[in-house]
């Protein structure tokens, strides 16, 4: 049996303190927060999801932001860096955009695209790069218009233990083929057209450490229950030890640690975000696991409050 995964399903993250990652990612980068819940471990900590106007996999990237957070350390054994894709065109208005909001970037190039290297107001690491591929994001808030939006993903650079086992299940298990070389990076890419690029470092830079602004996994997408039972046959008889199925509310995972130390997930496609609450007002009410509703007027009076800002 040969398995490929489409690519990324969402991205995990640890921040700190929560409004200021709302004013981030909803009010600077303009992407909707498509789900405010909580950690189905922590319920005193939100778990919130930003998406494009859709929630679609490959466009998510989730937080347990904590206020006060101990700072993380970037490192082997992680996602390194988070790479958002934006139309063609579109750099001129996110360098202009940055600008405004005073957040410091870099420009760089790989493997022939030119990218905007940030941080977040955590230090997680983000770049945005342009590409053809990927259907625009409807999305239209503030002074982002639909034809400069972040359409999703472009990718993830991941930093690993063991490079070269990770670059074996990158290509052996997860199917992912292997496009590139560069410096010391490899590139992978998977068959859909966003979150599908992968760049693998070669060379150790020191073990990860576990805070604000680190990934905390990388999940791909699987496109149903069946596939995904089949996934976790398929990496298991491969030698990782894979979790029983989890009910995430909006989707099934599973997980496995790889052999360069790196918190993989297979997330499944559907039943998606608006199972809960309508297309049109995914994110605005907090939304509890059955098991925590008995407890919403405690958690609603415990957490901080947030609040989706249009900071333009």
């Amino acid at each position: 049996m040969i398995k490929r995964t489409s690519g990324i399903h969402h991205i995990t993250a640890i921040v700190g303190h929560p409004q200021e990652n709302v004013d981030f990612y909803a009010g600077v980068l303009g992407l909707r927060l498509v789900k405010k819940t909580v950690n189905f471990d922590d319920p005193g900590t939100y778990h919130l999801y930003f998406g494009d106007e859709d929630g679609k996999p490959g466009t998510i990237i989730t937080f347990f932001p904590w206020a006060g957070a101990r700072q993380g350390v970037i490192g082997d054994g992680q996602v390194g860096v988070t790479s958002y894709v934006v139309p063609k065109g579109a750099m001129s208005f996110w360098e202009a955009r940055l600008e405004k909001f005073n957040v410091p970037y870099t420009k760089m190039q790989r493997f022939g695209e030119e990218y905007l290297e940030f941080d977040d107001p955590h230090g997680l690491h983000l770049e945005i790069v342009e590409r053809e591929e990927g259907e625009n994001n409807s999305r239209q808030f503030g002074e982002i218009t639909s034809d400069v939006a972040i359409k999703g993903f472009g990718g993830a650079t991941l930093l690993s233990k063991k490079p070269e086992k990770t670059a074996e299940l990158l290509e052996k298990v997860m199917g992912l083929e292997k496009i590139g070389e560069e410096g010391d990076l490899v590139r992978f890419r998977s068959s859909s057209d966003i979150g599908n690029i992968i760049d693998l470092k070669l060379t150790t830079v020191g073990n990860g450490q576990m805070g604000a602004g680190t990934v905390h996994h990388i999940a791909w997408r699987a496109t149903d229950d069946k596939d995904q039972l089949e996934w976790q046959k398929y990496v298991s008889s491969n030698g990782y030890g894979v979790t029983p199925v989890q009910d995430r509310n909006y989707f099934n995972a599973i997980y496995f640690k790889e052999h360069g130390d790196i918190l993989f997930e297979i997330a499944t496609d559907p039943p998606g975000f608006a199972h809960d609450e309508s297309p049109e007002t995914m994110g605005e009410k907090l939304k509890l696991p059955e098991q925590y509703e008995q407890y919403r007027e405690q958690l609603e009076h415990s957490l901080i409050p947030i609040k989706v800002r249009n900071l333009d």
